[in-house]
């Protein structure tokens, strides 16, 4: 079935110096075996009825982190219902390990939404997903996330894309290639689709949780990849996320809402 992309916008970066990789970027990897997949199926593709799709990763039995901007329709700027998004872990050739559908959806309170996205949002571009039943099955183990790595780390991502809708796909080995406030510069390759993809440190065979994608853009000529920083520290987007998401149950309190884009600035391609 043909789904529509959501879009990563092209943008003309005013970023410091990009020192190269200390060693060379993998190849994406199709996981399209049982085999191949395993230990990564808590990675799986976001439907969003008739908008689109992204790539989200589960990091409670309740909870997929994904990227702010895959929550708006990019023709009106409109919310998305929850009613029609739909969370397909480890989705393969056709078939999930678990289909989810979803109680509500928040973005990051700082985020907003516009068409031509400028670099300041990017620190922003998180959301958070709450499902409608928790995921507990042995093959499917949430991610645990920790701090950004430092400039000319490994890192690795997994996500859905254009011509790679039906099946994850993994780079085992991308490099953090500059840093800013809010923001990693990536080496990883992203296309449409893979907006709010994990991005991974991998130590110890333990894979963590690091960033997730938020564009991709063109740096004096090279492709990178943008990724929104999650941090650790309560206050940190993540923290702040986490927060809002517990206060949604709570009758005192109430998350703020999703502004209007008023802002100009860089733009990006949303992958």
């Amino acid at each position: 079935m043909f789904r529509r992309l959501l879009p990563l916008a092209l943008a003309a970066l005013t970023l410091p110096a990009i020192a190269g990789a200390q060693t060379e970027d993998k190849a994406l990897e199709r996981l399209d075996t049982a085999d191949q997949a395993r230990g990564w199926d808590a990675v799986g593709r976001i439907d969003l009825g008739p908008h689109g799709f992204c790539t989200g990763a589960l990091i409670a039995p309740s909870l997929v982190l994904t990227a702010a901007h895959c929550l708006f329709d990019k023709e009106t700027g409109a919310r998305i219902e929850a009613s029609q998004i739909r969370f397909l872990a480890g989705l393969r050739n056709g078939r999930a390990a678990a289909y989810r559908g979803v109680k509500r959806a928040i973005a990051h309170p700082e985020y907003v939404y516009g068409g031509e996205e400028a670099m300041g949002r990017v620190g922003y571009d998180l959301a958070l997903i709450e499902l409608d039943q928790p995921i507990r099955l042995p093959s499917i183990v949430p991610f645990a996330t920790e701090d950004r790595p430092a400039t000319g780390d490994a890192v690795g991502v997994v996500s859905y894309a254009q011509d790679r809708s039906d099946a994850p796909s993994l780079q085992e080995v991308c490099h953090v290639l500059a840093r800013q406030t809010g923001v990693l510069v990536l080496s990883c390759n992203v296309d449409f689709g893979s907006s709010g993809a994990p991005i991974f440190s991998i130590r110890d065979g333990v894979a963590r949780v690091v960033s997730v994608v938020s564009a991709k853009a063109d740096y004096d000529g090279r492709k990178v990849a943008l990724g929104t920083d999650l941090g650790t520290a309560p206050d940190a987007p993540l923290g702040t996320l986490l927060a809002e998401m517990k206060a949604l149950s709570s009758p005192f309190q109430r998350p703020g809402e999703d502004g209007r884009d008023a802002a100009g600035g860089a733009k990006f391609l949303r992958p």
